[in-house]
């Protein structure tokens, strides 16, 4: 044993040695190196002193600033990463990297069903690979991603929190005085970071996806769209009818059109046309040109008749009032389905109903993230000897339990005439009792 190790304190100085000739092989390489260095010291001589006076110049900046700084501390109060401390930071990384691994994952098994199941009509419809991955999946993902992103958020909190629970983590936290209040700091924050993106991909980015996603499908997966109607008749403004025989969306063209303004439950003026066309290049709204057109208008007992080809002319209708499809309604931003849904109740239209489920449900889905936190991070805190497989378990159950809470829901507004924001936010209500009863029994 002893001779072993006085080897080895043999090679360590053998080693040492190396080193230090190495480094004198070195320094006699570099000789030129320091004369250098001196001559250069000595040619920027004056650059010490000249750096001294400026120092003493500008001596007033430094207690300027110091004065500032004292005078706007206040300011420190509107930092809200100041309540963050390393203990928020750690949970946080856990629960966003967690969520976004579990999206990875799941997302990624559902991308390989899906393709096992559409690739005989991918290759039957001569699908390019370009419009596969850029129209179809690159859309995909985001939209399934948020629309079962109560899932992932619940799956997420229940795994890494229990796993924190099996490794005493959860334990020292509270024995350290960490209240369960307290300890919920960081959850809550994450999950309104996890409000806010799935927020704004729902209202904005998804729909926009949305369109080419159907486009695609109507073209290589045999889901073909309604793009024409029959027998259109709406209301167009303030006593103003409007009626179409036959609209093709394609084309953006109707035939058999006419127009009725009434005054005072009276018609004062009759336009027909045989065909219209919406102009998709004006700047702006409701520009449509009709052809082999005629206006009678209605003064008492007389009759004026002008007629014409063509004339250009605003009717406050959109090819979107006129061709209802399915799944319309989530190809409308936030805003867009707001102002589609009021102009439509202003037009006395019933067809709303998808409208507003489909917009108040935006809205109740993200706001699911701080429900869905709550009970997952209360039933996962506690150390149980069966690991995380039981909380696992009740997780998936409740987040598809929710999810089907709101496809029933969302048909009791349309069928059964339940107020559409109701029908929106009754899963938060029942799975916010849920919260409540699971935090009132949480560990503290």
């Amino acid at each position: 044993m002893e001779y072993s190790k006085i080897r080895k304190y043999q090679k360590l100085l053998r080693a040492e040695r190396n080193i230090r000739k190495q480094i004198d092989a070195l320094s006699k390489r570099m000789h030129w190196l320091k004369p250098m260095l001196k001559r250069l010291r000595q040619r920027f001589a004056w650059l010490k002193p000249m750096l001294i006076a400026l120092r003493h110049k500008f001596a007033w900046v430094k207690p300027m600033l110091k004065a500032i700084k004292q005078k706007l501390g206040w300011l420190a109060v509107l930092n809200p990463f100041r309540f963050i401390k390393k203990l928020d930071w750690y949970i946080i990384k856990k629960f966003i990297g967690t969520y976004f691994y579990a999206i990875i994952l799941i997302i990624s098994i559902s991308i390989v069903f899906d393709v096992n199941e559409n690739l005989h009509k991918f290759t039957q419809y001569n699908a390019p690979l370009k419009a596969i991955v850029f129209d179809y999946y690159a859309n995909f993902v985001p939209y399934f991603a948020n629309l079962f992103s109560p899932l992932f958020v619940f799956i997420a909190v229940i795994f890494f929190t229990s796993k924190m629970a099996s490794n005493s983590e959860i334990i020292s936290m509270l024995a350290a005085g960490v209240s369960f209040k307290r300890l919920m700091r960081p959850y809550m924050i994450s999950a309104a970071l996890i409000t806010i993106m799935t927020f704004l991909l729902g209202a904005y980015v998804i729909p926009k996806g949305t369109i080419v996603r159907q486009n695609f499908e109507s073209m290589y997966k045999n889901k073909k769209k309604n793009t024409s109607a029959d027998n259109v008749q709406l209301q167009v403004g303030k006593g103003v009818i409007a009626y179409i025989q036959h609209y093709d969306n394609n084309l953006k063209r109707g035939y058999g059109f006419c127009l009725d303004k009434f005054e005072n439950k009276k018609l004062v003026s009759h336009m027909t046309a045989n065909e219209i066309q919406y102009d998709t290049i004006s700047d702006s709204k409701f520009h449509w040109k009709a052809r082999a057109w005629k206006i009678r208008k209605l003064r008492g007992l007389r009759e004026n008749i002008t007629s014409g080809p063509v004339m250009d002319t605003l009717i406050m209708m959109e090819p979107t009032d006129l061709v209802f499809s399915k799944g319309q309604q989530e190809t409308f931003t936030s805003p867009e389905l707001r102002e589609y849904i009021s102009k439509q109740i202003d037009r006395g239209s019933t067809n709303v109903v998808q409208y507003e489920v489909e917009y108040h449900k935006r809205i109740a889905m993200s706001f699911a993230s701080f429900i869905l936190t709550t009970i997952g991070l209360s039933l996962s805190s506690r150390k149980r000897k069966g690991g995380m497989g039981l909380y696992l378990g009740i997780g998936l159950a409740l987040s598809f339990t929710y999810i089907m809470l709101q496809t029933v829901s969302a048909t009791f507004a349309i069928n059964a005439g339940t107020p559409a924001m109701l029908a929106a936010w009754i899963p938060n209500l029942i799975f916010i009792v849920v919260a409540y009863f699971c935090y009132r029994h949480a560990p503290n």
